[in-house]
């Protein structure tokens, strides 16, 4: 994509600078702010996505691959997470017996738990530091331009 643009840059515009800004601001804000919010549950925002992806799944397992793929997570950063969910008894690996080389992540007790603890205040922080900043009209408006926005990054991956 670099490449593509090497000579002649499409420079932002004063409004798109101020909505990219503006953006990348508050969502990284946001991020951090509802991080903090889990802390009390020993959670970070990345354990509680691989922990709610896990309580949705069937039998609360799912294979490590495409784990990564919906938590949003790149494979060797989810394999850290796991070591360090293991660690606190929140999941555990099984082998994949179909597939030698892949692995489950598995939701424990201890997980659920953990999840069922979190979920209400997680919610409410959503709710609290999100949602309630948002008309009806903002809902479906920011539904749809992120819709768009994560159909073009499928379409056009980022290089890794």
């Amino acid at each position: 994509m670099a490449g593509q643009n090497a000579t002649t840059p499409r420079w932002l515009n004063a409004a798109e600078m101020k909505a990219w800004r503006r953006y990348i601001i508050a969502s990284r804000r946001l991020l951090e702010a509802l991080d903090l919010d889990l802390a009390s549950h020993e959670l970070s925002m990345a354990d509680y996505e691989v922990l709610a992806q896990l309580s949705d799944a069937p039998e609360r397992r799912m294979r490590m691959s495409e784990l990564a793929d919906v938590a949003m997570l790149s494979r060797s950063r989810l394999s850290h997470r796991i070591k360090v969910m293991e660690k606190a008894g929140w999941v555990k690996r099984e082998p994949c017996p179909e597939d030698k080389r892949g692995y489950f992540a598995v939701m424990t007790a201890k997980g659920w738990k953990a999840i069922v603890s979190a979920a209400p205040d997680h919610v409410e922080s959503v709710r609290t530091r999100f949602v309630d900043h948002l008309t009806k009209e903002d809902q479906r408006v920011l539904s749809e331009i992120f819709e768009r926005v994560t159909h073009s990054l499928k379409i056009n991956p980022p290089a890794e």
